[in-house]
This record gives structure tokens, C-alpha cells and sequence, in this order.
């Protein structure tokens, strides 16, 4: 099966996405096409500017600050627990964070954090779909495919937006 895809410069550095023949979303990555490949099984992805050009648009407004969430159609493969969590990924508001056991409460299992935590870890797409929006119970960053530097930016990012809007 062949997939498009597009990496471009971001201030945030270098952002890949792959999209499926009807434009929706499969997976993201911050870094290039090998970073893009480690986040989404497909026997071949082909370079297209075109195919992309809306996510790549969506992307660049959030990260110029002037988008809060995005309305892209999206495509992850996972199982039924995963796209249950990746969908509450998607309602943690702009610029605020929840912790693993507040995401496994919320989908009613307080016990599952830490299935939660690897369905986090899992999320094909990073940033649309906001894996970095998720913390440790305590505060801690925790894990982020990309470095947790750069989820602190991220974070740093939202919360300064928000702040302004306040």
C-alpha cells in the first residue's frame, strides 16, 4: 500500500506527516521521513506536497500561534482502547495537561493508567492528536517520543497562548 508524505521546516524543527489516498491523516512526526516511518507501518511512502498541503497548513498556523486545535480527518490504526484513548487526547483543552490516571478515570477505568500511558505512547499522530498534552501525576513530564524538551516547548508554547487570550 502506498501512502503520500511531507516533511517541512517548522520552528520547532523539521515536521513529517503521511496521509492516505482521501487526505486523512495516518501519522506525524517531528523529524524526517525515517522518524515519520518508526511511527507508521506502510510498505511505501511517496513524497507529495499536494496530498498533505491542509495538515501541513493546520500545523504551520498552531505553531505560529495562530490555531488552538485542528480539524483534520484522521486515520490511526490502533486497537479499540487506543483510538478510545486518542480520542481523549483530543478533548485535553488547549494549553492544560492531565495525568495518566485522569485519562484512564475519565475512560472509566482508574486502574488503567498504565495501559493509558502506552496507548499515549503509541499515538501515531504526535501534536494533531496531543500526546504532549499528558503528564505525570505528580507534574513530571514523562515520556515523549521526541524528547522531553521539546514537549516542555510545547507545553510552553500552549500556555503562553493561553495566557495572552486570557
Amino acid at each position: 500500500m502506498s501512502h503520500s508524505y511531507e516533511t517541512f521546516r517548522t520552528p520547532f524543527g523539521p515536521f513529517s506527516i503521511a496521509v492516505d489516498d482521501a487526505g486523512a491523516v495516518l501519522a506525524t512526526a517531528f523529524g524526517d521521513l525515517a522518524k515519520l516511518r518508526e511511527r507508521l507501518q506502510t510498505c511505501h511512502l511517496r513524497g507529495d506536497k499536494s496530498a498533505g498541503a491542509r495538515a501541513r497548513e493546520q500545523v504551520l498556523a498552531y505553531l505560529a500561534g495562530d490555531r488552538r486545535d485542528f480539524d483534520l480527518p484522521l486515520a490511526p490504526r490502533g486497537t479499540a482502547f487506543q483510538q478510545r484513548v486518542w480520542t481523549a487526547l483530543r478533548a485535553i483543552p488547549f494549553g492544560e495537561t492531565r495525568s495518566y490516571g485522569q485519562l484512564a478515570a475519565q475512560l472509566g477505568n482508574p486502574a488503567a493508567s498504565r495501559a493509558v500511558g502506552r496507548a499515549n505512547a503509541t499515538n501515531p499522530i504526535c501534536l494533531i492528536v496531543p500526546c504532549h498534552r499528558v503528564i505525570g501525576a505528580d507534574g513530571s513530564l514523562t515520556g515523549f517520543a521526541f524528547g522531553e524538551k521539546l514537549k516542555q516547548r510545547l507545553l510552553e508554547h500552549e500556555r503562553a497562548l493561553a495566557l495572552r487570550a486570557a
